[in-house]
């Protein structure tokens, strides 16, 4: 059951890499708008209000999106402006940005509107993107503070909780993401159960009771959510993890939330009780798991016909290896304003002996082995001072099946940096320049690995 169970989370639960495109298509597009009709707003009004930063903010920056929101999907997109361009109160600067993004929203059957704690723009497809407004401003030593447009202006840092789940992640071995999604699988698995916790209110459960002593994911699952069961049969109390003397249950419909989340695992708990039955076989197995998750791909692997047709579908199920996902991304810790300049060389070396710079190499379609060693080396015209990331990425299935996709952004300062091609596929290495808390450049060298 593990190799269906880990089928069913990669093909199932994981929202696709085209999906996401679509959102970050769509987060850019308007924050274009956005740009677009400020401009005409400050024309028009004699103000100078410009976004200075934008940052994805919720699931979609902590990569837990799942596939069962009926194409419901939102991006929550910190916009954030300089406090003394802005009027004082939220109301007001509410409608500013409503203003400015009508200008250029044009043809949507709901016009851009505010919300207590954004500004929603809402697509006939389903999709809906929540401009979460900001102000900025530095304090005696120069450092950027943050505060949240809301019913009033309250101190919050726009991306602390993306960092404290990318930290919390990276903690857990990067499991918690998994338990997460499968999670929030099991939370929107019937239509019927309208009234359940919040996305980050299922993940701070889950950082709290997440059980990585085990191997395998179904394992992962199941004693992570006996685990959560009983704490919310315990108490149900749950605290903003970036400030534990604020609660994340704001309104006296949260309790409700809490107890319906507690009394639908404790049901649907019992119905994998079979699993622990030596007679159990796989036909009771897969009915257990579609009890749980309510989802069409296990009744699919209840008829006999439709196991063989499974198994040449996922043909590749061995191929879908186990392996953790490292990987971060730059849009979802910094705000990104390409500014300046950054190139990148790629000294490559066999035995200490020279044999090329990477570009040379490649255009001349000469194979790069493993066993070579790797020199990286930037420049950049980025005024001083400033941080220097870097990320290297391994990609192909070998990297899968070995668990060694890394990918992890890595605080370094300097603009050099040393690898060594271990295996084939077509990876690459990333640096990144970060000025004021902001990506100000960029820059990527793929380094394909062959075999002769």
């Amino acid at each position: 059951m593990s190799k269906k169970f880990n089928t069913f989370y990669k093909k199932f639960v994981i929202l696709q890499k085209s999906e996401k495109d679509t959102l970050f298509q769509k987060k850019k597009l308007n924050i274009k708008r956005l740009n677009e009709g400020l401009a005409d707003y400050n024309a028009e009004n004699g103000t100078e209000i410009k976004l200075a930063e934008n940052i994805v903010q919720g699931s979609v920056a902590m990569s837990t999106v799942t596939q069962n929101e009926n194409n419901e999907y939102d991006i929550d997109v910190a916009i954030i402006f300089e406090k003394d361009k802005l009027p004082e109160g939220t109301i007001a600067t509410k409608n500013i940005i409503v203003k400015a993004l009508k200008k250029k929203c044009t043809n949507f059957k709901v016009e851009p509107f505010a919300k207590t704690n954004c500004v929603r723009i809402v697509y006939n497809d389903g999709y809906h993107i929540d401009f979460a407004i900001y102000r900025r401003f530095k304090d005696e030593e120069d450092n950027y503070k943050y505060e949240h447009c809301g019913s009033d202006w309250r101190p919050r840092d726009p991306k602390a909780i993306t960092k404290w789940f990318l930290d919390q992640n990276k903690h857990h071995n990067y499991h918690l993401r998994e338990v997460v999604r499968l999670l929030k699988m099991f939370s929107k698995s019937r239509e019927t159960w309208v009234n359940m916790p919040g996305g980050l209110i299922q993940s701070v459960l889950a950082d709290e009771k997440i059980q990585t002593a085990y191997s395998r994911v179904d394992e992962r699952f199941y004693y992570s959510i006996v685990e959560i069961r009983n704490r919310l049969e315990d108490h149900t109390e749950v605290d903003n993890p970036t400030d534990s003397q604020h609660s994340l249950k704001l309104v006296g419909s949260d309790n409700q939330k809490m107890k319906n989340l507690c009394s639908r695992l404790t049901n649907k708990i019992k119905d994998l009780d079979i699993l622990f039955d030596s007679k159990c076989d796989e036909k009771q197995a897969f009915k257990a798991w579609y009890d749980f998750f309510n989802h069409s791909y296990w009744t699919n692997l209840i008829q006999e016909d439709a196991v063989a047709k499974s198994l040449s579908t996922f043909a590749a199920e061995d191929e879908l290896y186990d392996f953790r996902e490292t990987e971060e991304f730059v849009d979802n810790i910094f705000s990104i304003d390409i500014r300046y300049q950054l190139d990148l060389n790629c000294k490559v070396k066999n035995r200490d002996s020279f044999v090329g710079w990477l570009d040379n190499i490649l255009s001349r379609r000469d194979l790069l082995l493993p066993g070579y060693q790797l020199y990286f080396s930037g420049s950049t015209n980025t005024p001083a001072p400033y941080n220097i990331y870097w990320k290297v990425k391994n990609q192909g299935d070998l990297a899968k099946k070995n668990d060694c996709v890394r990918g992890q952004i890595i605080q370094t300062d300097k603009l050099t940096h040393y690898e060594e091609t271990n295996f084939r596929g077509n990876h690459f290495v990333e640096c990144y320049i970060i000025k004021d808390g902001i990506c100000v450049a960029r820059k990527k060298i793929m380094v394909p690995i062959r075999v002769s």
